[in-house]
């Protein structure tokens, strides 16, 4: 097929269920490499090998029962050298039990549309319902291709450490024999014949293709020779590239989301005394700036706060607010004539409304308060903003009380990251919304978007991300560097926080990042 587009060009009975052997372990793979993405486990992390996998026939890695071995030397074992013990190992550290991993495996193979494909376990060995098809497991292969790009080098390397040993492809004949070849995977049980998908590009065009049922790997690979050969005469050199959809049955997108220390009123049930406290007056705005924000009208905010506190005994039971005192006004503006105004009024009247003391509001949803501002802060606002919008109940003022521009808060340094309470919800998770960056003079960093196998796709990669959010990017230089894992595209010119804040953006849209010096 068409790995651009993924439209088949040749087909011979390519539905016919087969024993794929080890093609398997593409999806024992796909789903390790889902759940890096969504965090369940990390290339590092250590899995206990049990006497299950230990005890598989070859080939294998070698491992022995009790053994720990890191994560990342499984997925090598099992990439490259085709180890079914690591098989084994990645299925029944991922669910459990190689069971249970292999019904994973048949729902994520239903939700990737390869639907004449069974699991029954993670290395392909012959077992009774465990089978697929050539069109399955190239649909496979071209997820693989698209859905993971950092890790599909691992499928074009000749050897590999594995932690315990050094391990040889099995693929390296057709690597190095075919033009263009880059991966993915070989197969062979007596029951199912000598199998391979593989990958191959020629300039613009890419092509996969699987070959199942060979009578011995020259011949395998011969076949396959044959049919990318005669595949790349008939497809375009130009086409419109569909990108396979993700799944989302298994896959899902993890939010991350700050830590936020609930409160009481977040966590208790019943309603309780909440306390107004102050926070420090704002820094002064330019003058210039308070020509663009018009008057208030004049509002008596003493009967303002009593028709506050009457709606609220009258309509909101249950929950009282303390006193608490109030931060003192700049001097010299018109915050503190206002003040003094207030002051006089409330201890003039204060036998007569003396349930100021404790308003009274009923239980009510808890709203998000706005970032960077209390929610105390909010709810004074609100009291004020609900009693100035009745117009029957204010009078006019005494002259000289008007409300006027208040002063622009110092700007923070620090990242804000819109957040819910909690860890919440992670079943259809919200993007990560950063709303203010740090500041840094240094601009000696850069951030890696992985490897890739053409030059051109990795500049359309950073093109595309350029474009995307310029306000990030817009300062940041793109560089494609040719290393020996690939194309390797990079934003240059960064500060560290920048830097950052990048990758935490990428890394909510699935795509991986990493913080490089220059």
């Amino acid at each position: 097929m068409d790995a651009r587009s993924g439209q088949p060009i040749y087909r011979q009975n390519s539905d016919t269920r087969l024993h794929p052997a080890s093609l398997t372990k593409m999806m024992t793979l796909y789903m390790t490499f889902s759940a890096i993405e969504r965090g369940q486990v990390r290339l590092d992390s250590k899995f206990t090998i049990s006497s299950n996998a230990a005890n598989e026939p070859p080939s294998k890695l070698g491992l022995r029962a009790g053994q720990k071995i890191e994560l990342r030397y499984l997925i090598r074992a099992a990439a490259i050298k085709s180890a079914n013990d690591a098989a084994t190992a990645l299925g029944e550290g991922l669910a459990g039990s190689e069971e249970a991993f292999a019904q994973q495996m048949t729902q994520m193979a239903r939700a990737l549309g390869m639907n004449n494909t069974q699991f029954r376990n993670a290395h392909g060995l012959t077992t009774d319902g465990h089978y697929s098809t050539a069109h399955d497991m190239s649909v496979l292969g071209r997820h693989l291709f698209y859905d993971f790009p950092q890790y599909y080098n691992l499928f074009s390397r000749r050897s590999a450490d594995a932690g315990i040993a050094q391990v040889s492809a099995t693929n390296r004949r057709f690597l190095d024999d075919y033009p263009g070849a880059d991966g993915i995977k070989t197969g062979y049980t007596r029951a199912a014949g000598f199998n391979l998908t593989a990958s191959a590009q020629r300039g613009n065009k890419r092509l996969i293709a699987t070959v199942f049922g060979g009578t011995s790997t020259a011949q395998r690979n011969q076949v396959m020779a044959e049919l990318l050969d005669s595949s790349f005469t008939r497809v375009p050199d130009r086409v419109r590239e569909v990108k396979p959809q993700r799944p989302r049955m298994l896959v899902q997108q993890t939010t991350r989301r700050a830590q936020v220390a609930p409160t009481p009123a977040a966590t208790q049930p019943e309603p309780q005394r909440l306390v107004l406290q102050a926070s420090p007056p704002p820094s002064s705005r330019p003058a210039a700036a308070s020509s663009l924000v018009a008057s208030a009208p004049k509002v008596d905010l003493t009967e303002a706060l009593r028709i506050a506190t009457a709606s609220a005994q009258a309509n909101l039971p249950g929950v009282s607010l303390a006193s608490s005192a109030r931060p003192r006004a700049r001097p010299g503006t018109e915050g503190a004539a206002i003040e003094a105004a207030i002051a006089t009024a409330v201890a003039v009247d204060a036998p007569a409304s003396a349930s100021l003391a404790a308003p009274v509001l009923a239980r009510s949803n808890r709203p998000t308060p706005a970032p960077g501002r209390g929610a105390s802060t909010a709810a004074v606002e609100a009291a004020v903003v609900a009693a100035a919008e009745a117009p029957a109940a204010v009078e006019p003022a005494a002259d000289g009380l008007t409300l006027d521009s208040s002063s622009a808060p110092r700007p923070r340094s620090e990242t804000v990251i819109l957040a819910a309470m909690g860890e919440g919800d992670i079943s259809n998770p919200e993007a990560l919304q950063i709303v203010r960056r740090h500041g840094d003079g240094n601009r000696h960093w850069a951030i890696s978007l992985g490897h890739y196998g053409s030059k051109s796709e990795a500049e359309r990669l950073l093109l595309a991300y350029a474009l995307q959010d310029g306000s990030l990017f817009g300062s940041a230089s793109r560089h494609v560097a040719d290393t020996k894992r690939g194309f390797e595209p990079r934003f240059v010119n960064l500060s560290e926080g920048d830097a950052e804040l990048a990758c935490e953006r990428l890394r909510s849209q699935s795509q991986s990042c990493s913080v490089v010096t220059n």
